[in-house]
């Protein structure tokens, strides 16, 4: 699966922001690193086009953000909204989830995120 284009001069932005995790983005990464859902190589911080989300599987095209609570802005939520567009017109999906969710329900998030892999992994089937 060939890399999606990015902007390359957001390479030590997205190199700071691996070494400054949330909280919630440490938690669900301790769940998604190693090939822990179902084989599958998650990358944290990962720039496509002129953004950077949060994780990021490659070969399923799934990108996996973690909204705090700066995502309740009006702004910001609209900015979101264009992200997940511009995301999505390249085929990649977009799964969101909010940081108490992560900090709290961590086991249902996992669930979440592998529905979605076994999902597109029998659409491939098809």
């Amino acid at each position: 699966m060939p890399r999606p284009p990015y902007d390359a001069s957001l390479k030590p932005v997205a190199r700071r922001l691996r070494k400054r995790m949330t909280k919630s983005e440490r938690r669900l990464w301790s769940k998604l690193r190693r090939k822990q859902i179902h084989g599958y190589t998650f990358n944290r911080q990962f720039i496509i086009l002129n953004y950077i989300v949060d994780f990021y599987c490659r070969p399923l095209r799934i990108a996996v953000e973690v909204d705090g609570i700066t995502h309740d802005d009006p702004e910001v939520a609209r900015n979101d909204i264009k992200r997940q567009q511009a995301l999505e017109a390249l085929g990649i999906r977009v799964v969101r989830f909010p940081s108490g969710e992560v900090m709290n329900d961590i086991d249902n998030v996992v669930q979440a995120i592998e529905g979605c892999v076994l999902e597109i992994e029998a659409q491939r089937e098809l």
